[in-house]
């Protein structure tokens, strides 16, 4: 890029970042939400907890299979602003459309309608975060990506809670409403971006080959530092993605009913605090690769320390310093994520590694309930041990010899600044 972008950048950064902040909050929490809005209201309207299972599951399964089409599509368009405002926009209005027809309609039609939406989904995860390059100059992105990182675990606690407080207090069909009005709010925030139109070269978004959906799997399957961090942190997920279960049987074993959700709360708390300090004082910025490798190793030793404990509010505390580790490992995964991925599949890396943390997060739920005949101490053990296993395997990866540098002249990917100056040690 030109130096007349980098100064556009750090103009339009103040305005625009909290501005972007909000949007993602709004649009996040919407998505978190919309899981505990859409099975609430299938069973006050149509007396079907099992509608809403599949309508949960009908929004979150393209989270993933869509991954690589709506990040190809992304990277592909001049007017990105628009792109993602209409995205986050119609998104938005689908869990409005469905609080209106959810137990109205036909079953299929409700579930089509979810579907469309999840097939928009990952825009509003890895796809806005691959914006925060485009409006914000280097030297400010990694305290971007810890305030980002917050986003997530805003919307990881509000969604949740606000669908519940809703649902009980005015029904859930309200509730499910007024967060696609939220969602619809946040698109409409990101129609303000200050994002530079794409210059000339790549095909418009309707005439893309097949070949370019492919082409972020293969940046990741080459590159080993971005090999490295997806493969790691997406197995660290199967055990993150157990712990709900886990809360269940531990709920038991402390006779304590609110631990079944407090234990993943007080987690939620602590990945906040952790992104929190990550931004205040971001370590490890010149390789944060090694800050995801190191977050993975010592995000399991609490839960490792858990089985030892006796009552159910030390174990809070344990969950709690699990889920402060998480919040550098995060930042630092989207930090690197931006840094090593060349600008032309951006938006799909960062799709491509959001739906794989989400498959392997459902992969170590079921594998969870499938084996809670075990107890909660040797799935606590099980979690802890797969956290050393993907920082062994993020090692191992990490190792691997490292690609031949690209000729700018011959190499356009390799050519663009943006890119290619963050692929240095």
């Amino acid at each position: 890029m030109t130096n007349t972008t980098n100064t556009a950048r750090r103009a339009g950064a103040a305005p625009a970042f909290p501005v972007y902040l909000t949007a993602a909050v709004l649009a996040r929490t919407a998505d978190e939400g919309a899981r505990v809005a859409l099975v609430m209201l299938a069973t006050q309207r149509a007396g079907s907890p099992a509608l809403g299972g599949a309508l949960v599951a009908a929004l979150m399964i393209p989270h993933v299979a869509a991954a690589p089409v709506a990040g190809a599509l992304a990277d592909s368009v001049r007017r990105r602003r628009l792109f993602h405002g209409g995205a986050v926009t119609l998104y938005g209005a689908a869990l409005a459309a469905l609080a209106v027809l959810v137990g109205r309609v036909y079953d299929l039609v409700a579930l089509l309608l979810a579907v469309a939406a999840g097939c928009v989904a990952p825009l509003l995860t890895g796809g806005l975060t691959s914006l925060l390059g485009e409006f914000l100059s280097k030297e400010q992105l990694t305290r971007a990506f810890s305030a980002d990182a917050v986003s997530y675990n805003l919307a990881g606690i509000c969604g949740p809670a606000v669908a519940a407080a809703l649902g009980t207090a005015v029904g859930a069909g309200t509730a499910l409403a007024a967060l696609g009005a939220g969602a619809m709010t946040g698109g409409t925030l990101l129609f303000s971006l200050r994002l530079r139109p794409r210059a000339g070269g790549r095909k418009p978004a309707g005439r893309l080959q097949p070949t370019e959906l492919l082409q972020g799997a293969a940046e990741l399957a080459r590159n080993h530092r971005l090999r490295s961090v997806t493969w790691a942190s997406s197995v660290g997920q199967l055990g993150v993605g157990a712990l709900p279960v886990m809360t269940v049987l531990l709920a038991a074993k402390y006779h304590a009913s609110w631990a079944t959700g407090g234990l993943m709360t007080a987690f939620a708390v602590g990945a906040l605090a952790g992104s929190l300090s990550y931004a205040y004082r971001p370590v490890g910025q010149r390789h944060p690769e090694q800050v995801v490798l190191w977050g993975l190793l010592v995000t399991g030793v609490p839960l490792a320390m858990v089985p030892l404990t006796r009552h159910a509010v030390p174990a809070a505390v344990l969950f709690a310093m699990s889920g402060f580790c998480t919040g550098p490992l995060f930042s630092a995964l989207l930090a690197s994520r931006e840094r090593y991925a060349p600008a032309a599949v951006r938006t799909q890396i960062f799709t491509l590694g959001a739906g794989l943390k989400s498959t392997f997060a459902a992969a170590g739920a079921a594998a969870a309930g499938a084996l809670n005949g075990l107890g909660a101490a040797a799935l606590l053990l099980g979690t802890a041990a797969c956290q050393v296993v993907a920082a062994v395997l993020g090692l191992a990866l990490l190792s691997g010899h490292r690609p031949a540098p690209a000729d700018p002249e011959t190499d356009p990917v390799q050519a663009l600044p943006h890119a290619s100056d963050r692929r240095s040690p």
